[in-house]
């Protein structure tokens, strides 16, 4: 199925494909939480990365994109076997300090979307751990993709 045909909530979003794996169960027999947020964070990763920018790089530039505050609401159940698709976006970026991401997962099977996240991230230096403004480089990487 292509990320195309998709009832995404927003235009054009970066996506990955995940499979659930039966080391994702927990004893409720569906995905546990944590490996939703480990998607999250793979598909940001990739997504940074496809924009030209990744860990190497930040560490070298002394700057890091940090989570401040994650929201995460689940629509539905997965389980074993499911295939699905994380989409992100950037939906908000000061040029600053802030920028902010927003995330929805979609089964394939059925075209559900399971779950819908946003995480405000803030810019720091990786030496000191302070918020700091962000450099040209991250101002560019982290323009935002859908102005409301």
């Amino acid at each position: 199925m292509s990320q195309l045909t998709l009832p995404w909530d927003r235009p054009e979003p970066f996506v990955i494909a995940v499979e659930v794996d039966t080391s994702h169960i927990d004893l409720l027999g569906h995905t546990n939480n944590v490996h939703y947020l480990a998607w999250l964070q793979e598909c940001a990763w990739a997504h940074s990365k496809a924009r030209g920018f990744d860990e190497r790089q930040m560490v070298a530039l002394d700057y890091a994109m940090v989570v401040r505050e994650t929201r995460m609401t689940y629509l539905g159940a997965t389980r074993a076997g499911d295939r699905l698709w994380v989409g992100d976006w950037v939906t908000a970026s000061d040029g600053r300090l802030r920028a902010q991401r927003s995330f929805q997962i979609i089964r394939e099977a059925d075209r559900q979307t399971v779950m819908r996240a946003v995480i405000d991230y803030v810019c720091i230096r990786i030496k000191s751990g302070r918020p700091t403004r962000m450099p040209a480089e991250y101002v560019s990487a982290y323009a935002n993709d859908v102005r409301d």
